[in-house]
């Protein structure tokens, strides 16, 4: 788990995996494009963005990764790349990707294609045929039922090759429930990118439902939204004991939640660094007190309002 997590095998033998840590690109606005190498430079090795110029660019967010993988600190398939389809709801009306009175289904391929574009990994325009997305998440759940099955319908047709995953944010247990058994979908969700935080009591059942269908759960807002936490006696406990910062500390009790992955959006190069080294270094602190880094945990569920036996 300190790592990278397996995904679900979608349609055909393509294998995909998902560090803990995904880079969040989210208001990061025209410093997109460096901040993105600077984070693939310090060890990330994931990123999402959108196709939703309103909050993100993910324009930018691709001539990152460019610059990345022509300096040679990585190749495309050391990356794990993630954007998503926004609904009309979620776009500025001025700037979007699609023509919003078009059909959701070719909303859908429109944005893929841009996205596709943006997020190739060669500089060269006709590198888009060659260029895939690790995971696809639909924003928002769309206005009604049948609107986002359209949605994932459309992105179906893309799954496996040019998209390897679909995924859905800010999304309901009911709303994943219908994705996961409905007859009518072929490709299951292998990611939810959720809030963490304590007005949703920290997706406590959506977290178990996810565990038990082999779907990672993202949580993001994870620092923001959650301040007493980071300040409780808990967390700074793991801090002391593996010397590493409140706020990594709280990252990786997150990801001790099992089968979570944390959005991290720091624009400090140093952050990045220290957040990237603590996975490693808890784990390392698992090994030697196993018995202290269990009641550490359960005395962390016992703050999100979680039985250890979640």
């Amino acid at each position: 788990m300190w790592e990278k997590y397996c995904l679900r095998p979608t349609q055909g033998t393509i294998s995909t995996s998902i560090p803990v840590f995904v880079y969040g690109t989210a208001w990061k606005k025209d410093r997109s494009a460096d901040l993105v190498y600077t984070a693939i430079k310090a060890g990330f090795r994931a990123v999402d963005t959108a196709a939703q110029p309103r909050h993100y660019q993910e324009n930018l967010v691709g001539d990152g990764i460019r610059r990345a993988i022509a300096d040679g600190i990585v190749g495309r398939a050391d990356l794990y790349v993630q954007t998503k389809y926004s609904p009309v709801s979620a776009q500025d009306p001025a700037n979007m990707p699609y023509d919003p009175s078009a059909t959701v289904t070719d909303q859908v391929h429109a944005s893929i294609k841009s996205s596709l574009h943006n997020l190739r990994s060669k500089v060269d325009p006709d590198s888009v045929d060659d260029a895939y997305i690790d995971t696809v998440i639909i924003h928002s759940p769309l206005s009604t039922l049948a609107q986002t099955l359209e949605a994932w319908h459309a992105l179906e047709t893309y799954v496996p090759h040019r998209i390897r995953n679909l995924g859905i944010s800010n999304c309901t247990l009911p709303m994943l429930k219908e994705l996961c058994t409905s007859s009518h979908t072929t490709v299951k969700p292998s990611v939810v990118q959720n809030r963490f935080h304590e007005d949703t009591l920290f997706d406590g059942p959506l977290r178990a439902f996810c565990r038990e269908n082999q779907i990672i759960y993202q949580s993001f807002w994870t620092l923001t939204a959650n301040p007493d936490l980071v300040r409780s006696r808990t967390v700074h406990q793991l801090a002391r004991h593996v010397k590493i910062s409140p706020a990594a500390a709280f990252y990786t009790l997150v990801m001790g939640l099992k089968d979570v992955a944390v959005l991290n959006g720091t624009k400090n190069e140093s952050r990045m660094k220290e957040d990237l080294a603590a996975p490693k270094q808890v784990e390392d602190f698992t090994r030697k007190q196993p018995d202290l880094w269990q009641q550490i945990l359960t005395e962390f569920r016992g703050l999100i309002g979680e039985s250890s036996t979640m």
